[in-house]
């Protein structure tokens, strides 16, 4: 080791002493620290690391430094930058010169070791720097040791300089006048001036200093006994004491009070504070959120009463600034997001009411708008106090007002709708209904001020911006919602909530998985109208009955974004060809939002037709020319209903010139004006509404909707279930289901047990697996249990069979469990009626003639003297024939009449279908329809049991016509006979009815062939 260095053998000794501290091993002739100095000196002599990058290390400290600086950590920022410089900038030991490569990778180490140093609560300790020691050796007496040196007669005077000398010349006294303004002198007033100036003692600089200061220093008026300031003793400057002096002299009991006398100016600038949001201020006093005057303010020109009158008008004007600027102060301190720029929410967190939960969205948007509305008004303010201070014009309070008053009345517009929208808002309202109320006030508030015309362009125009803004969270969740289908809405504003119980898959989804919320307006009490089989159909049922409003703006296009949202949503979840698209980020990220396409969309409306300079020019004189025409057309109608009201005229005149086919509706030779057509409210903002917004919406529902329709078309054979569902319940593929009810009818007239599962669930995998064996899998047949008492006839034997088609996801939205039970009631008739038909078919004619001639050779005697065998033969020929005609009608008139024509009408209508809704709809109808046409309903369940009787009587005919001719009495056949009779002239006479009052216009062909086989007795 004698060859080493010195730094080598210091880095030696380092390296054991970093091994003994890791590792704990004190022994250093230890294997283990043996091992561990091996590796440590390979790591440091064939190292692979690369030397550190000082411009990454510097972009890094600067990259710290602007982080803090965006956390508004400036005393942390300040510090990081000028501790690494200092650093940077020192020497260190063994190292030659500043910012080396080893000062950069000290500073790389410690970034490495930092864990995020934004989070990190620091505050600079302060260094004492070592102070070199004093060197109290006397210099100069030992240098001039020896020396000969004349002080002069007075060796402790000290020398002089002339710099001092400059500075007591300098100083001389200086007249400080505290005056607000530049008031007009007179000679009177000189001479009081100078005995009521205090004497200062200033050191200026400049010769023009002096001057300034008594031009701008403003005396102290808010402190209690101020110097009272000079001023003009012309007439018109002392009003205040002339009338003062009149009351003194008119009133024995009058008595002068102390006042606090201001100039105008100071009044301007204090009303100029009070409207930029300023609290602290003298004559104005905030008091539990209300602005009083002061009661001992006056000015020398005008009158006490004059004065307060105008300041009373004033206060209540900064009221409502304070008012929303509160409101303002309180949305932008919850804010944890960073705010638009120009907002800056770290000022007014400070003194903003905190809470439990952060403002929602609407208020947000709310508040920004109000924010650059009152930004623009400061910025006024800003100019106003610019030109009282440059003093170029004389500026009163009388001016200032009255260059304030469209923003004043902007503010007591702004103000009623924050108290209705906002403050009246009960505390505890949900958010759905804060949000809903504010933009219907908005919306309401822009129709009330557009109706009056060109009086409130200004304020229309305001209101429309507010509004714009403040919608524009509800335009975002929509839009996520119809494009992405996610319901996006954390803070529960919006309308319509996502029921998170239901999931997607689930066969429900699309009845039970969105609440509609809305507000009743007479009660304002909150209300849920569930988004039942369509989504804006129970809204619209209880808007008949009582007056909601949900969000007034979104009503007309309510349907169609439920439908896309949930078409959407659905799609998102289906495993689909129609939603997959490789390059659906890149074209989302060029998909314009909707508030965008709604925002270029106004823009378009507002500035349609101003091309070119000329076009405009010629278009307005146009539009002036067809306005003046208008207008007389108007006014010589309204005079015919005696009313004169030319503003009245000019409005209408306008409505009516915004319609193309105005000039076919007026003319001016005979006045006609056609009410019917266009209300006479103006619409103006819903045509807005109705061009800009809402063709964005229906596009979006027609796309959505479209794809998905397609899907369940194509990827999920939506038309081949519901051909499967009509071919099995309702017997329309008669091949296969005519071998399937066939084998029970058999079963039964041999007498045999059928009401066995195993043998029904094999006839019918049997008739169905031969010509659809793509079906089988998914029909089966069960029997519920039937009361006993239920089966008194035999027709009734049949109940309790039901079939059933499992029909998967997403299919089974639209055929459920509920549309499976309407179909069995219908496949329960139509057996019914089958088996009926099959009975009378089966009926063999020598099973009677074989049984007579058996009977014919041992006749009694008594036999002989009633009816002959044969004519008894030929009586149930006959009633075998009735009967067939009869069940032979009703079945033509079901399946052909009813479930082939209604079936047709179906298909045309689910190929038309634009939503999933509508498809739902027109399934229901469907089912309901032959429901009803196959005498269902509860309402005509006279007229069906009047059709059940005529069955069962058919299955006891059939039965005793198989039993043979002895096996019953004659009196049976006039008991069937009668009994037929009585049902089928009932029937006739009730369908009869039926088809002559019109109600029931599909019963005419039933009516039609019944009565054509009802003989007259």
């Amino acid at each position: 080791m004698a060859h080493w260095s010195r730094f080598e053998k210091e880095l030696e000794l380092e390296t054991r002493r970093l091994i003994s501290h890791f590792t704990s091993i004190q022994d250093e002739e230890d294997q283990n620290f043996q091992m561990a100095l091996k590796f440590a000196w390979s790591n440091f002599k064939f190292h692979r690391f690369l030397d550190v990058n000082r411009h990454n290390v510097q972009r890094s400290i600067n990259g710290i430094h602007e982080k803090l600086m965006v956390h508004s950590d400036l005393s942390k920022a300040e510090s990081w930058l000028r501790l690494t410089e200092e650093f940077l900038s020192s020497p260190l030991p063994n190292t030659e010169g500043t910012k080396s490569d080893v000062h950069y990778s000290v500073v790389a180490l410690l970034l490495h070791l930092s864990d995020s140093p934004s989070n990190t609560n620091y505050c600079e300790r302060p260094r004492l720097k070592e102070t070199e020691k004093e060197d109290k050796f006397d210099w100069a007496k030992y240098l001039m040791e020896g020396e000969d040196i004349d002080t002069g007669p007075f060796p402790d005077t000290p020398e002089w300089s002339e710099d001092e000398s400059e500075e007591e010349d300098s100083q001389q006294p200086l007249s400080r006048e505290d005056s607000g303004i530049q008031v007009d002198r007179t000679p009177q007033e000189d001479h009081e001036q100078n005995d009521k100036t205090v004497q200062v003692t200033w050191t200026v600089g400049e010769s023009d200093s002096r001057a300034w200061l008594e031009q701008h220093i403003v005396t102290s008026y808010w402190v209690p006994n101020s110097p009272r300031f000079p001023h003009s003793l012309h007439l018109h400057s002392n009003l205040y004491n002339v009338w003062d002096q009149h009351l003194y002299n008119t009133g024995p009991l009058y008595l002068p009070e102390e006042k606090s006398f201001f100039t105008e100016t100071q009044v301007i600038r204090e009303t100029l504070w009070l409207f930029s949001g300023v609290k602290k201020l003298f004559i104005f006093q905030h008091n539990d959120g209300k602005v009083t005057v002061r009661n001992d303010v006056v000015v020398t020109h005008l009158t006490n009463n004059c004065l307060h009158s105008v300041l009373e008008h004033i206060a209540a004007y900064g009221q409502a600034v304070s008012r929303l600027q509160k409101f303002i102060d309180e949305v932008t301190g919850h804010s944890a997001e960073p705010c638009p720029p120009g907002l800056n929410s770290s000022s007014s967190s400070s003194s903003s009411k905190k809470s439990s939960d952060p403002p929602f969205r609407t208020y947000q948007a709310f508040v920004w708008a109000l924010y650059k509305y009152f930004t623009s008004f400061k910025e006024e303010l800003n100019t106003i106090e610019k030109d009282v201070i440059a003093k170029d014009e004389t500026v009163t309070l009388s001016s200032v007002l009255e260059r304030l008053s469209p923003h004043l009345a902007q503010i007591t517009m702004l103000h009623r709708v924050f108290c209705i929208g906002v403050a009246d808002v009960p505390p505890g309202t949900p958010n759905v209904l804060r949000a809903s109320h504010l933009l219907n006030t908005l919306y309401k508030a822009i129709i009330e001020y557009d109706s009056v015309g060109e009086a409130s362009e200004q304020s229309v125009a305001l209101l429309f911006s507010l509004w714009v803004e403040t919608v524009r969270p509800y335009l975002e969740i929509v839009d996520e919602w119809i494009v992405h289908g996610h319901l996006f809405d954390p803070a529960k504003e919006f309308i319509i909530q996502r029921n998170k119980d239901v999931p997607v898959n689930h066969r429900d989804f699309w009845y039970a998985t969105y609440t509609l919320y809305s507000v009743s307006e007479t009660v304002e009490s909150e209300e849920r109208l569930s988004d039942a089989a369509s989504g804006s159909s129970g809204g619209e049922q209880a808007s008949s009955s009582r007056q909601h409003t949900m969000v007034s703006f979104l009503k007309p296009v309510l349907k169609q974004i439920i439908m896309a949202g949930k078409s959407m949503q659905l799609l998102r979840n289906l495993d689909c060809k129609e939603t997959a698209q490789p390059d659906g980020s890149s074209r989302d990220a060029e998909r314009k939002s909707l508030y965008t396409l709604f925002l270029e969309s106004v823009q378009t409306r507002l500035w349609h037709g101003e091309e070119s300079p000329t076009n405009t020019v010629t278009k307005q004189q146009a539009t002036k020319k067809s306005l003046i025409k208008m207008q007389s057309i108007v006014a010589r109608h309204l005079e015919l209903d005696d009313i004169h009201d030319p503003l009245l005229a000019i409005n209408f005149a306008r409505l009516y010139l915004e319609q193309n086919d105005f000039h076919e509706k007026f003319s001016v030779g005979n006045v006609i004006l056609d009410r019917s057509s266009e209300s006479v409210t103006c619409q103006t903002f819903e045509l807005t509404l109705r061009s800009c917004l809402y063709p964005h919406i229906e596009r979006r529902y027609i796309e959505c909707c479209g794809n998905l329709m397609r899907t369940l078309k194509k990827d999920y054979r939506l038309l081949g279930y519901l051909q499967a569902m009509r071919n099995y319940f309702l017997l329309e593929a008669g091949d296969t289901m005519y071998d399937f009810y066939t084998a029970i009818f058999d079963k039964v007239l041999e007498k045999e047990s059928w009401q066995q599962l195993a043998f029904l669930n094999v006839q019918l995998q049997e008739a169905v697996g031969q010509r659809q064996p793509e079906d089988s899998n998914r029909l089966s047949i069960f029997l519920e249990t039937i009361d006993p008492a239920r089966k008194k006839q035999p027709v009734n034997n049949l109940d309790g069979l039901t079939l059933s088609y499992k029909v998967p996801w997403p299919v089974d939205i639209v055929m459920s469990s509920e549309c499976q039970k309407i179909y069995n009631q219908v496949f329960l008739l139509l057996l019914q009626i089958k088996w009926a038909k099959y009975s009378l078919d089966t009926l063999r004619f020598s099973d009677l003639t074989v049984a007579a001639k058996t009977q014919e050779g041992g006749q009694s005697e008594e036999s002989t003297a009633k009816e002959p065998i044969n004519q008894q033969i030929h009586r149930m020929f006959l009633l075998r024939v009735k009967l067939m005609h009869f069940v032979n009608s009703l079945h033509n008139y079901i399946m052909t009449r009813i479930l082939h024509s209604t079936g047709l009408e179906f298909q045309h209508q689910v190929q038309e279908a634009k939503d999933l809704d509508q498809l739902i709809k027109i399934h229901y109808r469907y089912l309901s329809t032959i429901h009803d046409r196959c005498l269902l309903r509860e309402k005509v369940s006279f007229v069906k049991e009047a059709i059940m009787k005529v069955l069962n009587l058919v299955l006891i005919f059939s039965d005793r016509w198989q039993a043979g001719f002895g096996a019953w009495k004659i009196e049976s056949i006039d008991k069937m006979e009668s009994d037929f009779k009585n049902c089928h002239m009932f029937l006739v006479t009730i369908l009869n009815k039926a088809v002559c009052r019109g109600s029931f216009p599909h019963l005419e062909s039933l009516a039609l062939s019944l009565m054509a086989g009802f003989e007259q007795c």
